[in-house]
């Protein structure tokens, strides 16, 4: 997703040129809704080239030299909704729609369009765009996105969207790992969305976190469908968690930070000792998340990264899907200390202790945070072996 604020007053707008996400057909089709008469060509843009925004999913456009030809979709006989939708998803930073000719594929004929650009400087151009590289990495998280993004579309603005975006693209990409998850084929029953009928959803609250509501029926063990009933879930997104452990001195490294959880339970400590942990953004690989988010709470360079078994924390009323890890590194004696992301407001203290101290305080209940607990269990079944081959 490309994007932008406010357009500015100009001619109206009856066709566009795209470049860039939006030539993904199944991205435009969502963004124009179900009910647009447009007509979709393929065109070239002369003297102007499409670079990757440096460090983003998506691609920039500007001037190239004379012999430069730019690939994309010419969509003509917008209508007023049509650009309504479009400027809706394209919103929350400044551009401007620019006049070019484009020339029609395959017939040759020339047409005046507009195009988006951004505002100088706004963006850092990388490599090259390729379209089919996008897709392969971001197009179904980005039409995802793009599903919750249009939800919107009339009843919020498109700076609030802007600003909820990250986490738009952070859940995304947890709906699309979502539908990867194995099927059961051992003991559970081979129930599925299929054996479950929606009537009513809703989402009452919608800011860094969601809260969602669905009226609906599910399938019994009898085989009958249950009565209607009322379920909400929490939405947060998929987070990576890791126990960063130094088989030679025998330490793990936890951190302690305030949590809003404990404090909203009513618990008079709230600050609590935990595994480094964090969401997996939007397009981000877990183990990319893992050593990200070490070195962004801890300061640590992570070396050995051990998978354990993925899973839900509360999936009665909550969507989160954890993605565990123990993390072999070095841990002298001054890996401790303060750190955290200063713009996210964390504020995070590492304790670099023996392993045996973190079972004493898991025994006392001071350690009460229930991933800490669970690798803790498993370096402790697996910690000699670790050891043993280090």
């Amino acid at each position: 997703m490309r994007r932008t604020a406010c357009r500015r007053e100009r001619d109206p707008v009856n066709s566009l040129f795209f470049y860039g996400t939006l030539c993904h057909r199944p991205l435009l089709d969502l963004v124009l809704g179900g009910e647009s008469t447009c007509r979709i060509s393929p065109a070239v843009l002369s003297g102007h080239v499409a670079n990757w925004v440096k460090n983003q999913p998506f691609p920039m456009i500007s001037e190239g030299d004379a012999s430069a030809l730019l690939r994309g979709l010419l969509v003509q006989d917008l209508s007023d909704q049509d650009v309504a939708r479009l400027n809706f998803y394209e919103g929350g930073f400044d551009y401007a729609l620019e006049d070019v000719t484009v020339r029609v594929e395959p017939d040759g004929e020339e047409v005046q369009t507009q195009v988006y650009f951004p505002t100088p400087g706004l963006w850092t151009p990388g490599a090259v765009w390729n379209l089919s590289d996008w897709e392969a990495k971001y197009g179904a998280m980005t039409v995802e996105a793009a599903k919750e993004v249009m939800e919107g579309f009339g009843h919020v603005s498109p700076d609030e969207i802007a600003r909820r975006f990250p986490m738009i693209r952070t859940r995304a990409s947890s709906r699309v790992r979502a539908r990867s998850e194995p099927a059961p084929t051992m003991l559970r029953a081979d129930y599925g969305v299929q054996d479950i009928t929606v009537t009513r959803r809703s989402r009452p609250y919608a800011n860094y976190f969601t809260l969602e509501e669905q009226e609906l029926s599910f399938r019994k063990y009898t085989g009958e469908m249950s009565e209607v009933v009322d379920r909400a879930a929490f939405v947060g997104g998929d987070a990576v968690i890791v126990l960063p452990y130094d088989p030679v001195r025998d330490r793990v490294l936890v951190i302690e930070q305030f949590r809003m959880g404990p404090l909203i339970r009513g618990d008079v400590h709230p600050w609590l000792l935990e595994p480094i942990a964090g969401r997996i953004d939007g397009g981000e690989a877990p183990e990319d998340s893992v050593r990200r988010e070490a070195m962004e709470e801890a300061g640590l360079t992570l070396d050995r990264l051990i998978p354990l078994t993925p899973h839900y924390p509360s999936p009665g009323a909550n969507t989160e899907f954890f993605y565990p890890f123990i993390a072999l590194c070095d841990l002298p004696d001054d890996a401790g200390g303060i750190g955290g992301v200063e713009s996210e407001a964390e504020d995070i203290r590492s304790h670099v202790i023996p392993f045996d101290r973190l079972m004493e305080l898991i025994t006392s209940g001071e350690a009460n945070v229930g991933p800490l607990i669970l690798a803790a269990f498993w370096l402790a079944a697996n910690r000699q072996n670790l050891r043993t081959h280090s």
